[in-house]
């Protein structure tokens, strides 16, 4: 894994979109010279900015591949969706490059060479792709991995890892520590199927790992007080086997914190759930910055959405709800009205369900497109919220999901945000599960809060309004 911007992508995924950039680079090059000549695209390229012009282009490719999800693990296992989606993306950058061409024509590479080069680059793509899902298949190139631990959470690592072939990581089978220095073999056979094998003891560890070639053991374990042998693993890691904490591996590769298995003393000794004061000071310079410029961008649109929403349906403009702050704080949250004025009338305080008929025609548009959203940052601008951070939540809830969910207080430890990791990570919740699952996401958020991950996740912010994703 390349940690970048406090976040963990896998090194495969990098390589392919690095290797995909350099790909989308040099079609260009072969178009400009197909349609140029060799002396004539020699002089293009190095005396009429050409390869800035090309950098331009080609960063736009890679930029709407990865808004289209083309470099998400669930889409690059599917070739049939990431051919349809290759598509999408180079018809949206033609129709792009159209718009920037006609504003400013000076960026314009030349005629024919950007249609040569998008028809060059989709053939070269698919084929790259093609080349990549085999490479990507091929278990034997894969490091052998044995998962150490107990259930449940050796399998659900298991599984996370055998849907994530990008990782590199080939799990042949999970160690089940019992107790008194005995463990379980769960172990693939001829047949592809884990099977329980016997058990085997800490002495013997050493040998099974060498002569399975094992190269990474991962650490699952709830409760590692005499269970864990550390001589053993500690003479594989001195002859080049790496041990890993589960745990920690679990956070990188999914971008969140299994609230299950997570212990007071991780909470306590971890790296990270440490607010510096630079770090205080930053996140509300950024949400001052961030929000004053958003009203002043927002201001031509509001006249329109007022008289939407009050042609829409009777009622007032803005919608102005208890929610829960920093330390317990309450707070009204403004937005506009979305939903009918009696809404809640009859069910009381209830979470919007999916096609939920108490919202308006113009307010399932507005919360589309997080128009509805924009009165919260004068929230933010009186210091209630920040720009990013968990999205907070209502009283009535909030004392409910505590009782109901370990750890769910500590979202309370930071202002709430208007978008957050959750946010861009997850769908929009209306379960219990759904709040156990966006709190995992909020606690890696608050465990790793930093500059560059508010960067990240106003990057996907934009990605998640542009895909309409998360909104009801």
């Amino acid at each position: 894994m390349i940690r970048f911007l406090s976040a963990h992508f896998p090194r495969r995924t990098v390589f392919l979109a690095l290797s995909e950039a350099c790909l989308i680079a040099l079609t260009f090059c072969v178009a400009a010279i197909a349609r140029l000549g060799t002396t004539n695209a020699s002089l293009m390229l190095n005396y009429e900015q050409g390869f800035w012009k090309i950098l331009i282009l080609t960063s736009a490719v890679i930029l709407c591949m990865y808004y289209f999800d083309l470099y998400n693990s669930s889409i690059l296992r599917n070739s049939r969706e990431v051919f349809t989606r290759l598509i999408q993306v180079l018809g949206i950058v033609s129709m792009v490059l159209a718009c920037v061409y006609y504003v400013n024509p000076s960026l314009e590479l030349g005629r024919g060479i950007v249609l040569i080069g998008l028809v060059i680059a989709s053939i070269a793509l698919a084929i790259w792709r093609r080349l990549f899902l085999a490479i990507n298949a091929f278990t034997q190139l894969a490091e052998r991995t044995v998962i150490f631990g107990d259930e449940p959470t050796a399998s659900k690592l298991m599984r996370e890892l055998q849907r994530r072939p990008e990782l590199g990581l080939a799990v042949i089978g999970r160690i089940l520590a019992i107790g008194d220095g005995i463990h379980e073999l769960h172990f693939e056979r001829a047949t592809d199927r884990e099977e329980l094998l016997g058990t085997i003891s800490d002495r013997e560890l050493t040998d099974l790992i060498t002569s399975q070639r094992v190269k990474r053991i991962i650490v699952a374990l709830d409760d590692r007080r005499g269970r864990l042998p550390v001589k053993e693993f500690l003479s594989m890691k001195s002859t080049g086997t790496r041990v890993q904490d589960g745990f920690e591996f679990y956070e990188q590769v999914t971008g969140k914190i299994p609230i299950e298995s997570l212990r007071l003393s991780f909470l306590l000794f971890s790296s990270g759930f440490h607010l510096s004061q630079f770090l205080l000071v930053y996140k509300r310079l950024a949400s001052v910055v961030i929000s004053t410029i958003g009203l002043i961008l927002s201001l031509p649109l509001l006249p329109f959405v007022a008289i939407a929403i009050k042609l829409s349906s009777p009622g007032p403009l803005f919608y102005h709800q208890k929610r829960v702050g920093k330390n317990g704080s309450i707070f009204y949250c403004h937005k506009f009205r979305t939903m009918r004025a009696d809404a809640e009338a009859d069910s009381g305080p209830t979470w919007a369900g999916d096609h939920d008929p108490r919202i308006t025609l113009v307010g399932r548009f507005l919360r589309v497109t997080r128009l509805d959203e924009i009165p919260q940052l004068w929230n933010v601008l009186k210091g209630e919220m920040s720009f990013v951070g968990p999205r907070p939540e209502r009283p009535e809830f909030t004392e409910w999901l505590k009782q109901e969910i370990p750890f769910y207080s500590l979202r309370e430890t930071v202002r709430p945000g208007i978008t957050g990791w959750a946010q861009t990570r997850y769908k929009y919740g209306n379960s219990v599960e759904d709040a156990k699952e966006k709190l995992r996401y909020d606690l890696f958020y608050i465990k790793n809060m930093s500059p560059g991950l508010d960067a990240l996740i106003l990057f996907n912010t934009v990605k998640t309004i542009l895909l309409g994703r998360g909104a009801r």
